[in-house]
C-alpha cells in the first residue's frame, strides 16, 4: 500500500526544489524510502526531441564506466521498453519483469551490464508534460527481492505528470550572471563506427562549459558526455531509418546560457554511410522560442504575438501582421500575462528575453 502522505511529501518537496538536480535528488531520497530500491538513474530531457541532457543523476550504479556503460545501452541498444517508447505509452512506466514475463534477460541493457551488478528489476518511467517527455528515471531492485509490482509502476506513472510540470517550471529562464557563450560553430565528427575522430577549437570550448555527467574518453582529445555520444547514435539510427526522430538537443552550460548540439549522417559517393558531423553553437532564438513556450505552457499563437510583441508593434500591428482582430490579440495578450505572471508588455519581455536566454527575436 502506498502511503499517500508519503506521496504528497515528494511533491511538495519538488515544488520546493529550485533545479532539476535538487528535485531528482529530493524525489529519489523519497522515493528511496517508499517502495526500496537498490539504485537509481535520472536525466533531464530535451521536451522537442526526447533525447537526454543534463542535469544527470546517478546513484549506486558502480564505477564511473559502469554509468556510461547504461546510458550507453539504454539509448543505442535496448530494445525492451525503451524510453522513446514509454516517451509515446498510454502509461509512461513499466517494470522490466512485468514487461517480459519474468523473463529479463531479453533486455541487452540487463545482460550486459545489470545482472553482473546483481540487479534483479528496473522500473523506468518518462516524465510528461504537455505531451512532451521533460525527464527519465530508472529505479533497479537487486536479486532477490519482489519485482516492482503494479502498485510501485502506478505510483510512478502517476508522478509523471506533476513532476513533468514542476520540471518544466524550472526551465523557465532566470537572471543569472554569466559570461555569453562566444560564437563561432563546434564542430565534432564521428566516424561510422561512433567513435569521435576529430574536434575542432570551438568545441572543445564548449565542452569546458558543458555539467558533470557520464562521459568516455576519445581518441580525438577531450573527454565526451554520453548526451553528445546519444545524439550522434541518434543521427545514425535516422540515417539508417531505424528511428524518424531529430538529432538535436539544447543544454544549459555550467554557467547558465544554452546551447544547441545538432548532428547529421553523412554519406559517401556511393550512398553508404558516411561520419557524422555535430555542430555545437550557442542556442539562437528559434532554438529557444520552443522550449521556453513549453516551460511556460503558451500556445502556438499566443508565442507568435509574444515574439511580435517584443518587436515592439503594437496591438493593432499584431492584429494586421496575423490577419486576427485587436480585441483577440489583447484576449491573447491577457492570457499570456496571466501564464507569465507579468502586468504589462515591458515585464514580458524582460521575463521572457532575461539573461539572453532567448534571444531577442529582430526584423520582420
Amino acid at each position: 500500500m502506498i502511503d499517500q502522505r508519503e506521496r504528497r511529501a515528494l511533491l511538495d518537496g519538488a515544488e520546493r526544489a529550485r533545479d532539476a538536480a535538487e528535485l531528482f535528488a529530493g524525489a529519489s531520497a523519497r522515493l528511496r524510502r517508499m517502495i526500496g530500491f537498490q539504485g537509481a538513474a535520472w536525466s533531464a530531457t530535451d521536451p522537442g526531441t526526447g533525447l537526454i541532457t543534463a542535469p544527470m543523476r546517478v546513484e549506486e550504479l558502480g564505477r564511473r564506466e559502469d554509468c556510461f556503460t547504461y546510458w550507453e545501452c539504454a539509448l543505442l541498444e535496448e530494445d525492451v521498453i525503451p524510453f522513446r517508447e514509454l516517451a509515446r505509452a498510454a502509461v509512461p512506466a513499466a517494470g522490466l519483469r512485468a514487461s517480459t514475463d519474468d523473463l529479463p534477460a531479453r533486455s541487452a541493457q540487463y545482460r550486459k551490464l545489470l545482472s553482473r551488478q546483481g540487479v534483479g528489476d528496473e522500473l523506468r518511467a518518462v516524465f510528461r508534460a504537455g505531451g512532451r517527455p521533460w525527464a527519465v528515471v530508472s529505479l533497479f531492485r537487486e536479486k532477490g527481492r519482489e519485482p516492482f509490482g503494479p502498485s510501485e509502476i502506478s505510483l510512478i506513472a502517476g508522478l509523471s505528470a506533476p513532476l513533468a510540470d514542476r520540471l518544466r517550471v524550472l526551465t523557465r529562464p532566470t537572471p543569472r550572471p554569466g559570461t555569453a557563450v562566444p560564437g563561432g560553430p563546434g564542430l565534432v565528427l564521428f566516424d561510422p563506427s561512433g567513435a569521435a575522430v576529430s574536434v575542432n577549437d570551438e568545441a572543445r570550448g564548449y565542452l569546458d562549459r558543458l555539467p558533470e555527467g557520464p562521459s568516455s574518453p576519445s581518441a580525438a582529445g577531450p573527454t565526451l558526455p554520453i548526451w553528445l555520444i546519444g545524439a550522434a547514435a541518434q543521427a545514425r539510427a535516422v540515417a539508417a531509418e531505424r528511428d524518424r526522430g531529430a538529432a538535436r538537443l539544447r543544454i544549459r552550460t555550467t554557467d547558465g546560457q544554452w546551447l544547441v548540439c545538432h548532428a547529421s549522417c553523412l554519406h559517401g559517393p556511393d550512398g553508404a554511410p558516411g561520419p557524422t558531423a555535430m555542430v555545437i553553437q550557442p542556442a539562437a532564438g528559434s532554438d529557444m522560442a520552443p522550449i521556453i513556450a513549453e516551460a511556460y505552457g503558451l500556445s502556438a499563437r499566443e508565442l507568435e504575438i509574444t515574439q511580435l510583441v517584443a518587436r515592439g508593434l503594437s496591438t493593432g500591428d499584431i492584429a494586421a501582421e496575423l490577419v486576427i482582430s485587436p480585441h483577440t490579440v489583447r484576449d491573447h495578450l491577457k492570457t499570456v500575462f496571466g501564464k507569465t505572471r507579468v502586468s504589462s508588455r515591458g515585464g514580458l519581455v524582460a521575463r521572457l528575453f532575461a539573461e539572453n536566454h532567448w534571444p531577442r527575436r529582430t526584423g520582420p
